[in-house]
């Protein structure tokens, strides 16, 4: 059985790279790898750390394209490679844009398509924009839906969708965070966190770990504008508290950069970094006291290491940490947000709550579950075939 992974950006990469290892092992599997490098730099490092070596490699991105730009891109330059690798199954994860035109690709040539993460749902066509309407494309056009969590699947079955068609697997962004948690704290986070003051893994420090560290990320579309200025005076003001650092890798879209830069460059409290690799925002995560974001794999990443997570975002499409008490849902109003961190920060009952909730976005054995169902159609297949 011959299946083609594609994926362009950090978090899909994130996600698929477990499957992509999996499959690799797996005996009677052919796999092939096809990046669209929707995300460059903030791929490469991704396939590095997991030593995934890509079959083809589009290499899209260009500097200010739009969607439709983008768009054209991998309809022009992956058809061909389907053309060549003629495979059984396309696997792609999540909602971007290499995800719904990859997946339409697979049905104009009638390739079985496997969409990685499906059934996520805000209901809400412009938030996020414009992954809502991604992922639900791509749910019309799939032939086996692997969803992380079973309020996925339930979208899926209220959406018609065939429940032998469907498998719930945990999300594949847990198999990855428990892999590279077991790496070796990067140098670079152990210096940080010392000359910040707050507990790292050196051996010996030469100050006391005394600051609760909070690690913001925040780059999504709907939060340019109004939005990211609001979340960047929350900060400011959350650092005169003095008993907290708070670090903030910055995007390196112009309309993340331009805010953030000229509201919190040179705050006493805030240390603003360019873009981190997977492996050190990782390990950041697990040693931060209080996570804010408007990211998706934060969501379901930061509950493992039992962080709190307040979400910068109006909806989300993943509830179910809301329900299992890891998230709360806070938008971006400045009075909220600095109210909601200053009473987690605050009260001891409350952050217990949250940082005693389970995970319950996966047990890190999603990739198994997808690479078995994947070998079970093969098998169906030959079967028919014979």
């Amino acid at each position: 059985m011959k299946i083609l992974s594609v994926f362009g950006t950090r978090p899909e990469a994130v996600k698929m790279a477990p499957i992509v290892r999996l499959l690799n092992q797996t005996k009677g599997i052919d796999s092939r790898v096809c990046v669209t490098a929707q995300h460059r730099q903030m791929l490469d490092q991704v396939l590095e750390l997991f030593q995934i070596q890509p079959d083809y490699d589009l290499d899209l991105m260009r500097e200010g394209q739009s969607l439709a730009q983008l768009t054209a891109g991998i309809f022009l330059h992956l058809d061909p490679v389907l053309e060549e690798v003629q495979p059984d199954w396309v696997l792609a994860v999540g909602d971007t844009t290499t995800v719904v035109t990859t997946c339409q690709l697979a049905f104009y040539r009638r390739i079985k398509f496997g969409h990685v993460e499906a059934g996520l749902r805000t209901h809400n066509k412009w938030h996020p924009f414009p992954e809502e309407i991604n992922r639900r494309l791509a749910t019309t056009m799939a032939d086996l839906h692997f969803a992380p969590t079973a309020w996925s699947q339930g979208n899926l079955l209220r959406e018609g969708v065939n429940e032998k068609d469907i498998v719930v697997t945990g999300n594949p962004v847990i198999d990855a965070l428990k892999f590279v948690s077991e790496q070796p704290t990067p140098a670079l986070v152990i210096e940080l966190l010392e000359r910040l003051g707050v507990k790292s893994d050196a051996p010996k420090t030469t100050r006391p770990a005394t600051k609760k560290l909070i690690l913001i990320t925040a780059h999504r579309r709907e939060n340019f504008g109004q939005p990211i200025e609001n979340i960047c005076r929350a900060l400011k003001e959350i650092a005169l508290r003095g008993d907290v650092e708070i670090v903030y890798p910055v995007h390196l879209n112009p309309n993340v950069q331009e805010p953030v830069n000229r509201i919190l460059r040179d705050v006493k409290g805030i240390t603003l970094l360019p873009p981190l690799d997977y492996l050190p925002l990782a390990h950041l995560m697990k040693r931060s006291s209080l996570i804010l974001t408007d990211s998706g794999g934060l969501q379901e990443e930061a509950p493992t290491f039992g962080v709190p997570v307040l979400v910068l975002r109006e909806t989300t499409e993943r509830p179910e940490g809301i329900e299992a008490g890891t998230l709360k849902l806070i938008g971006t109003e400045t009075s909220r947000i600095v109210r909601e961190t200053n009473r987690l920060l605050d009260e001891e009952s409350e952050y217990a709550k949250m940082a005693k909730a389970s995970n319950p976005y996966g047990d890190g054995h999603a990739a198994e579950r997808i690479v078995e169902a994947l070998a079970a159609r093969g098998d169906s297949h030959f079967q028919n075939e014979k």
